[in-house]
């Protein structure tokens, strides 16, 4: 069972290659924000504004910069508090407990593959055909379906469902209530009502990707939806059926990806973005939060606005929309005088 973690600030200057001033066996129990009244929390401060809210909270120690002036609080100093609080963080966490090898509550087909060091949580569902790799963990209640693969060292935390035809890369992390290969929402018109068009392809996930809560990628209607290594997703997040994400995009929560969209690599997409379906955006673009892509986007850089502009020109024109109706009403003034 994984217990608080407990550390004194000498031990904690020594793991983060920091130098400890105040009492070296101060008791500090975990991370905190700065602002926080918490004797044995330790927090970090890059700027003098955060520094201050440290001295006065309450708050147990803090890591700053070599270069910040001396606090009245224990504190660490080190090249790099934002780095360095991240290495906190690490030793902090505490995974979620999960049995050795596969519950006995666990329904596993004789015909899935279950690699060596693998964990299979209670009441998990494992599929004929399926592979679960060496050292991934499968939580309780997890739905892995015919013909799936989960990579080694992969993830997989409670309540995630994996329809058919999934591939799921080394060193993936599916959040709880994340869903994969569900069907691509594709229908026609017979002229009297919609008819259902089967989707039968896979998805893809390629290493190191993570997909937040409630995310749903769907199947392709034929081929593959795609996901490439490192890309990152965060809560909320509809991924639509034959689209593609390039490798190391990150996209932040409800942001709609419909069909068929090709996204390309290292892009970073900001919260409640909306893309046309069959709409392609090159490597290396950021889009601003509620951006609406509404054609092909082929220069890198930066865009924000609907429809997306550089993001320059998208700020210039939020602006000058905000202004609309003093415009207005100066212009029905002029006119008023024109007419007189």
């Amino acid at each position: 069972m994984a217990t608080q973690p407990t550390w004194t600030l000498a031990g904690l200057a020594q793991m983060l290659s920091g130098e400890a001033h105040g009492p070296a066996d101060l008791v500090l129990n975990r991370p905190a924000p700065a602002e926080d009244n918490d004797p044995q929390g330790i927090a970090f401060a890059e700027t003098e504004a955060f520094l201050a809210k440290a001295e006065v909270s309450g708050v147990g120690a803090v890591i700053i910069d070599r270069t910040l002036r001396s606090p009245s609080i224990p504190h660490l100093r080190v090249d790099s508090p934002r780095m360095a609080f991240g290495m906190l963080l690490h030793l902090a966490q505490r995974p979620l407990p999960l049995n050795p090898d596969i519950h006995p509550t666990a329904v596993v087909s004789p015909l899935a593959t279950v690699e060596a060091g693998a964990q299979i949580g209670p009441y998990a569902v494992v599929e004929r055909g399926a592979v679960i790799g060496a050292n991934a963990k499968i939580y309780p209640n997890v739905y892995v379906g015919e013909n799936c693969k989960i990579g080694a060292h992969s993830c997989v935390y409670p309540h995630v469902t994996l329809y058919q035809d999934v591939t799921v890369g080394e060193r993936a992390i599916l959040h709880s209530g994340v869903v994969l290969g569900a069907d691509g929402f594709g229908f026609i018109w017979d002229g009297k009502k919609r008819v259902k068009i089967p989707q039968v392809g896979a998805v893809v996930l390629g290493d190191d990707v993570e997909v937040g809560v409630n995310t749903a990628i769907d199947r392709a209607m034929a081929g593959s939806t795609r996901l490439g290594n490192g890309v990152k997703l965060d809560n909320l997040i509809q991924v639509g059926h034959n689209s593609s994400i390039g490798e190391h995009t990150v996209i932040a929560g409800m942001t709609g990806v419909p069909g068929s969209v090709n996204i390309g690599a290292r892009c970073v997409i900001g919260g409640a973005v909306v893309i046309n379906d069959h709409t392609n955006v090159t490597d290396d673009v950021t889009l601003g939060g509620r951006t609406g892509v509404d054609r092909d986007i082929t220069e890198p850089g930066a865009y924000f606005g609907t429809p997306a502009l550089p993001a320059r020109e998208g700020i210039k024109a939020l602006l000058m929309f905000t202004k609309l109706p003093e415009m207005m009403s100066r212009l029905r003034k002029l006119e008023k005088k024109v007419g007189e």
